[in-house]
């Protein structure tokens, strides 16, 4: 195939790519995609009308969580039209305008889960650290700009990645190789060089989830040193398990993220197969595992979704 490309960029069109070599079988494969899809839909939203329904949930630490199921939700539905779409329908082709736009969402919301990782961290921080001022500094104004300040810096940072790639042409192959557009991909297929696009894509990871991630890091070191310092066991134990959740939440995403990188970097040697797996992996997974793992480990949260059970039972 090549790409089909007029005198105007709007015209181009990419090729998304399912499973290679197992089309006959794209509506099986659709089956356990779309039971994830259904699962992160239905678990997000149990989370978000639980925090909203329940006025002893309307604290600092499950505003967070809200925002963090709102952010799963709008990756689960940045991906969703174009990976059931090929699968149902064999709908591979995609312009540029919808491609750029998947992207800017996927790679905003993914900074900003980031970043509600970190003020999350935060939470913890303030709650085991220094408790008696949780209230007065994490305030309902502060928390709301805190989550505004999130989505404001993933989207201003993310903004100039479709008007980068925009400036190419694309003379090379244009079968992108998975269900939905990625800029490491994209720019790829660009026949001119690609160091800016390169050098700012480092950029914008190193100054959004490498600071997050250091300042999480930092955040847990104070934590662990507050608590070694509690005498009694059974609260140092009971501080450390109001940080289970979003220690488990932190490395559902930062794992998946990390192992992707160094496929996309050194796993060129790898079977196609390795990469579509751990880009699956990397988009699917938080949003699937972080509603489950705080309505098992947090207590709060899994005696209110099993009220609501109760009350539909009966």
């Amino acid at each position: 195939m090549t790409i089909l490309y007029n005198s105007s960029l709007q015209k181009a069109t990419f090729f998304l790519t399912g499973f290679q070599g197992l089309e006959d079988l794209h509506g099986w494969i659709s089956i356990p995609f779309c039971s994830i899809y259904l699962t992160v839909i239905v678990g997000n939203l149990t989370i978000l009308h639980v925090i909203r329904t329940d006025a002893t949930l309307h604290e600092p630490m499950y505003y967070f969580l809200a925002m963090l199921a709102l952010t799963d939700l709008g990756l689960c539905f940045s991906t969703l039209p174009t990976v059931l779409g090929i699968f149902w329908f064999d709908a591979r082709e995609i312009g540029i305008p919808a491609c750029f736009t998947q992207l800017f969402f996927i790679h905003t919301l993914s900074l900003v889960e980031s970043s509600i990782l970190l003020s999350m961290s935060i939470d913890r921080y303030i709650a085991i650290c220094n408790p008696l001022r949780y209230s007065t500094v994490l305030t309902p104004a502060r928390i709301v700009k805190m989550g505004l300040s999130s989505v404001l810096r993933s989207a201003l940072l993310i903004l100039p990645l479709p008007f980068l790639l925009k400036r190419f042409q694309y003379c090379r192959s244009h079968v992108l190789a998975h269900a939905y557009c990625l800029h490491l991909e994209i720019m790829k297929l660009a026949c001119s060089s690609i160091i800016v696009n390169h050098i700012y894509g480092l950029f914008v990871v190193a100054c959004t989830v490498g600071v997050d991630s250091l300042l999480i890091f930092l955040s847990y070191a104070l934590i662990l040193r507050t608590v070694l310092s509690i005498a009694s066991r059974q609260e140092r134990l009971r501080a450390l398990n109001t940080c289970v959740s979003h220690m488990c939440a932190v490395l559902l995403f930062y794992i998946p993220m990390i192992g992707l990188s160094l496929v996309h970097r050194f796993g060129e040697h790898l079977p196609h197969i390795v990469h579509l797996f751990m880009s699956y992996v990397y988009l699917l997974v938080p949003p699937l595992m972080n509603p489950i793992v705080y309505s098992i480990k947090t207590k709060q949260i899994r005696q209110r979704i099993a009220k609501k059970f109760e009350f539909f039972k009966h």
